[in-house]
């Protein structure tokens, strides 16, 4: 009777299990499963994929550019002999020489050459490369080292810097090199790759987005007093080393030349800048055909960005857009083209600006001579005039370094802005290396080292300035200056005739 009651209730409860289910699929649909066999993906999805799930953009790719670019990029060593870092001198070492030093000093009292590191672009197959100037600046010799491990001594053809940029050239054929590409084209947002050689290491390739443009730093104004800023900023990281290399696009072509960070470190902290493109093309094809840089100028002093509001308030600077202009110089090349004090400058050549680092990024791409549709704004009218810019001497000829500064024979370089403070000068001109058969080793008894201030009685701040002052005179030329360490000043006459 028991086992009849067991088998009674397991069978009224298998036919209820059966009758729930059959009617639980007939009322109800198919139950869902984590992943669904449909194509389709929830609206709320993130928006890397699109409703048929394959990638609503193509995924951006850094190979091509990559693979373009690291051959083309270098590696830059140089050393500095009797850097004043290391160098430790007695008192006798300017009546006797170092030899005095090194005999009774010893090793402590030896002078130890530095050396640095840094990166360059190679920007044509025979050989030419674009750096930073304060990678090579003082270097007694520059080594540069390729991709393929090949190593050679560079020769520097010029350097510039305002702009902080420096153009090498090696002897060699059929290197591989970058093309340039547009920098006023580069945009805020898009990829860029950082490529060099930081920390040291071998060739690196950072990515990142151009996260500001038309950057102005202070940096190029401790070595010059015109300086050039107008960087790419960009989140790509780059360390020390990385300075002189390149920054390209996605194309592989050359946007900027890397050249600072901003770090409270001195290590990357989130920011790098380079310099246009732009602004590279023009610097280096003066230094190529001029051999110096031909600087143009509009004759207008503004005012700076990120001024406190407290010095606006002083020089009744009202809100505007554009550059505000505080001066027009009366020799100057906008003197006669309209523009007054309190005026707004908008665009140049049709290109919008609107700080004062924009506008010297624009003007900086023209020579002395060249005539270019300034736009300006007073009181909420427009206005275009056409104005030809002219040089800092307030002329609109070309300067020809050949034709002026290889007479003299010798190795100029602008003497750094701190070195020119600690003398208590506004700047001046180091004689790196006099040449032999040169004016001055012919005519004079300079001695390597001397820095000019003064030419024909003009003060000499900068290469430029002597360049400038020596193409102007057919006669005689005065030089005046000093050695560093030695008490009173010299003169020395040049007969250019």
């Amino acid at each position: 009777m028991r086992i009849k009651q067991i088998v009674t209730i397991v069978l009224l409860s298998a036919s209820t299990t059966v009758g729930t289910m059959f009617a639980y699929n007939h009322f109800n649909p198919a139950p869902r499963t984590l992943q669904s066999e449909s194509s389709r993906v929830p609206v709320n999805y993130a928006g890397l994929f699109d409703n048929n799930n394959s990638p609503a953009e193509p995924m951006t790719d850094f190979s091509k550019a990559s693979q373009s670019s690291v051959p083309a990029v270098v590696h830059i060593t140089t050393v500095i002999e009797g850097s004043a870092s290391v160098k430790r001198r007695s008192p006798f070492s300017d009546l006797f020489g170092d030899d005095f030093d090194d005999f009774f000093g010893g090793p402590n009292m030896r002078s130890q050459p530095q050396r640095a590191s840094g990166s360059g672009v190679i920007v044509s197959d025979d050989g030419y490369i674009v750096t930073n100037n304060h990678v090579i600046d003082e270097a007694s010799e520059i080594k540069v080292t390729l991709s393929n491990k090949k190593t050679y001594t560079a020769k520097l053809i010029g350097s510039d810097p305002s702009s902080d940029l420096a153009m090498l050239k090696i002897e060699e054929k059929g290197l591989p090199f970058i093309l340039y590409g547009n920098s006023d084209m580069v945009k805020i947002g898009q990829w860029v790759l950082a490529v060099g050689y930081p920390l040291n290491l071998e060739t690196t390739v950072t990515a990142g987005i151009v996260s500001a443009k038309s950057r102005s730093l202070g940096l190029n104004a401790r070595r010059s007093n015109t300086p050039i800023e107008s960087f790419i900023q960009t989140d790509a990281a780059v360390n020390q080393g990385n300075s002189g290399g390149a920054l390209v696009n996605t194309n592989g072509e050359l946007v900027g030349i890397v050249s600072a960070i901003a770090s409270p470190t001195g290590a990357y902290a989130g920011y790098s800048y380079a310099i246009p493109v732009n602004i590279v093309k023009k610097i280096i094809n003066d230094l190529l055909q001029y051999g110096t840089v031909q600087r143009a100028y509009l004759g207008v002093s503004y005012l700076p960005d990120n001024v406190p509001s407290s010095e606006k308030e002083k020089i009744g600077f009202k809100e505007g857009i554009g550059v505000f202009v505080r001066e027009v110089s009366k020799d100057g090349a906008a003197a006669n083209s309209g523009l007054k004090e309190g005026d707004y400058i908008t665009k140049i050549n049709g290109v919008r600006v609107v700080s004062g680092s924009e506008m010297v990024e624009q003007v900086a791409g023209y020579k002395p001579g060249d005539k270019i549709t300034i736009t300006y704004q007073r009181q909420g009218k427009e206005y275009n005039s056409t104005i030809t810019l002219k040089n800092k001497s307030g002329s609109y000829g070309i300067v020809k370094a050949q034709e002026s500064m290889d007479q003299l024979g010798g190795e100029f370089e602008t003497l750094p802005a701190a070195k020119a403070k600690q003398y208590g000068f506004n700047g001046g001109v180091i004689v790196k290396k006099i040449k032999p058969e040169g004016l001055i080793d012919e005519q004079t008894r300079m001695r390597d080292g001397f820095i000019i201030i003064k030419a024909n009685d003009q003060e000499v701040k900068t290469v430029e300035d002597l360049t400038n002052i020596l193409s102007k005179s057919n006669g005689p030329v005065k030089l005046d200056g000093l050695y560093p360490g030695y008490d009173g000043a010299y003169s020395y006459v040049i007969d250019k005739k």
